[in-house]
Order: structure tokens, then sequence, then C-alpha cells
């Protein structure tokens, strides 16, 4: 048997009560639903005593672990900027050089560049040509089978 792929989930939306309960949830759904062990940074590492010094260290302490040990990303990149925890999150990913997927279904434009939507950099763990396929504009659109979450889902370690 095949061991399932670990996919740190990168997103903004574990500070809201109505996005961890709604958009959060759906993106989770779709992503174990493809196959991936969803590793969520809101319910893995902050169950922690906000009273207790050092809590922010520890967090952001096992964040880095697991980007680190996850065999890929999933970004959540809404906004203008995005959140910068998740830039980080990506940044990490890229430097890396684990496989990066990004998510932006807000409509709007964040770049300087006329080809790609946000900033050129976040695209640098992709390939040059083809890069498409790693962006997603919709929860739907995320297990298209032909675009490169599936098929890297799909391929043997």
């Amino acid at each position: 048997m095949t061991k399932r792929k670990t996919l740190y989930l990168a997103n903004p939306y574990g500070f809201s009560v109505q996005q961890r309960e709604g958009p959060l949830v759906a993106l989770v759904e779709v992503l174990e639903s493809m196959g991936a062990e969803v590793w969520e940074p809101f319910s893995r590492n902050n169950q922690v005593d906000k009273a207790v010094a050092g809590w922010a260290y520890q967090v952001g302490q096992s964040d880095l672990r697991d980007v680190r040990e996850a065999d890929g990303l999933f970004a959540v990149v809404n906004g203008c900027p995005p959140d910068e925890g998740v830039m980080v999150e990506l940044g990490m990913a890229i430097a890396w050089e684990k496989p990066v997927f990004l998510f932006r279904d807000d409509f709007r434009k964040c770049t300087d560049s006329e080809v790609y939507p946000l900033n050129l950099m976040l695209f640098t763990g992709m390939p040059e040509k083809g890069w498409e396929a790693y962006v997603y504009g919709s929860v739907e659109e995320i297990t298209d089978p032909d675009k490169a979450l599936a098929k890297w889902l799909r391929d043997a370690d």
C-alpha cells in the first residue's frame, strides 16, 4: 500500500470562526477526498494556552517543522497582499524545493507582472511553462485530474 502524501495547508482561515467552519472545512474535505493527508496548522498546532509565556514561539516552531516535514504545500493566497504567515510558509516550502500549489478565489490582481496574478516570487517553485496548472481559482477546480495537484497525488513516491 502506498503511503498518502502529506500536504501542509497554509491558510489564514483559522483566525475566523466563520472561515474556520466554512471555507477551511471545504478545502480540507476536498484535499482529503483526493487522497492527501492534510496538515492544517490551526487544528494541529494551535491548542496552546496563550496565558503561558512562549506560546507564540511554540506555534511558530510547530508550523515550521510541519512545513519542513510535509511532502508538499497548498497555500491560500487571497488578499492584497496575501496573509504574511502564509507567505512565510510558502517561501520555506519553495526554499526546501517542495511542490507548491496556490489557491486564490479572490478576483483582485496583486502584481506588477503582466503574466502572474500575484507577486512573481510566489511562482518560483513552479515550472516556467505550465505554472497555471498549479493555481486553483475555486474549490471545484482542485479536483481537476489534469491539473498539477491531482497528478502529484497520483504519482508514486
